[in-house]
């Protein structure tokens, strides 16, 4: 009788015709958590020391903020590459385009001409108290600025899905070698981990020398920050690659190497970032936050934060990986309205913090009832519109 290793069933099936699948359990929690990661980023940042826009502040904020602006965009690319591969072998480029289209570029144009609107007008409202709705919307929307808040991550996915689909249509093998690192990660998942550090390190740290941390390429509502666009493109790769073949018996498979390791990526995910403040105690306390910071210096904390920003996508992903059973929990309730959470919640926040600006509160707490209050009525928005006929195909 003739058996087959792990590594030669895989590889047997690598192109076998991708075929709709179910329900990931573990990946739709980790994107939900991601989401409450993102509105619990915006409900903390006005009490940091680097988005101080209120008199009350928390020096841990400054640590969580750190943490989530390292890896958390970065891991919703990679999150949203998984399915696209397949999504593309199983349709048509015309409809693939006008299902991308569907969910992605028209939120993205509704929010851009009402949800970042509504939303940065409590911000003018603090230097202008007179000014209007009307003439702060028609400004933004003819002369500018017209900031995207947190939705450039929907257009930015768009471009990405659209040229994922144009790299299919030259050689659906363009994403065979990720995915055989992918498969060898079932066992030996610092092998993944070290390809993604090396090809973060080299679009990410050039970039950042040459354009900087706070450049972003703007046009109209269209942002992107200029010294990431190449390395969010290369977790969305990394993600379609992980996704294209033998998902289930990749890096990503709840029986592999990386769910049964998972403590041990939560260590090694604090090492890159304690060096990361070690760093920025280095800017502020011994070269005085000189601008610009040296090429050195970037150098160096550009590759802490590609290694962090790996090393804690691994981590969190290991510790949902082991939670395959369904169940009656939070994200789980929350998971079908998470997108329109992400898409609704940033006027919530912004509104939010305008109240209690003028509360003589601790940070703590006015960052925990613009958490809570961010997540309770962008939910309860998110599902009163789902119930709008054709709304859940959007949101």
């Amino acid at each position: 009788m003739v058996t087959m290793s792990h590594s030669a069933m895989i590889g047997a099936e690598a192109h076998a015709a991708p075929k709709a699948r179910a329900r990931n359990v573990s990946l739709d929690r980790a994107r939900t958590f991601l989401t409450l990661v993102v509105l619990l980023h915006h409900a903390v940042i006005p009490y940091t020391y680097f988005g101080h826009t209120d008199p009350a502040s928390f020096a841990g904020f400054d640590m969580i903020v750190l943490a989530t602006d390292s890896f958390f965009m970065a891991m919703f690319f990679f999150l949203s590459g998984l399915f696209t591969w397949p999504g593309i072998a199983r349709k048509a480029p015309s409809v693939f385009l006008r299902d991308r289209l569907l969910r992605l570029g028209l939120p993205f144009a509704i929010a851009a001409l009402t949800v970042i609107p509504l939303a940065y007008y409590a911000i003018a409202l603090r230097h202008d108290p007179e000014l209007s709705f009307a003439s702060f919307w028609w400004t933004t929307v003819t002369s500018g600025p017209w900031p995207s808040g947190p939705i450039w991550f929907v257009w930015v996915l768009l471009a990405f899905d659209l040229t994922a689909s144009l790299l299919y249509r030259v050689s659906a093998h363009l994403v065979d070698p990720v995915n055989r690192v992918s498969l060898r990660g079932f066992e030996q998942p610092a092998v993944f981990w070290l390809l993604l550090a090396v090809v973060s390190v080299i679009v990410y740290v050039p970039a950042l020398l040459y354009f900087g941390g706070s450049r972003w390429f703007e046009f109209g509502p269209f942002s992107v920050q200029a010294s990431r666009i190449l390395l969010y493109f290369a977790y969305f790769f990394f993600g379609v690659s992980v996704g294209a073949a033998n998902f289930d018996r990749g890096i990503l498979s709840p029986d592999g190497q990386l769910p049964k390791s998972r403590w041990t990526w939560a260590i090694i995910t604090l090492i890159p970032y304690c060096l990361m403040w070690v760093l920025i105690y280095i800017k502020r306390e011994i070269l005085g936050n000189p601008d610009p910071l040296p090429h050195w210096y970037l150098a160096i904390y550009g590759t802490c934060v590609v290694l962090f920003s790996a090393s804690i996508l691994l981590a969190i992903l290991a510790f949902f990986l082991q939670q395959t059973s369904p169940g009656p929990g939070l994200l789980d309730r929350m998971q079908a309205d998470a997108y329109g959470m992400f898409l609704v919640h940033y006027p919530i926040a912004l509104w939010i913090q305008y109240a209690l600006y003028d509360y003589s509160l601790p940070a703590i707490v006015k960052a925990a009832v613009g958490f809570v209050l961010t997540v309770l009525l962008s939910w309860g928005l998110t599902a009163g519109l789902r119930k709008i006929p054709g709304a859940s195909h959007v949101l």
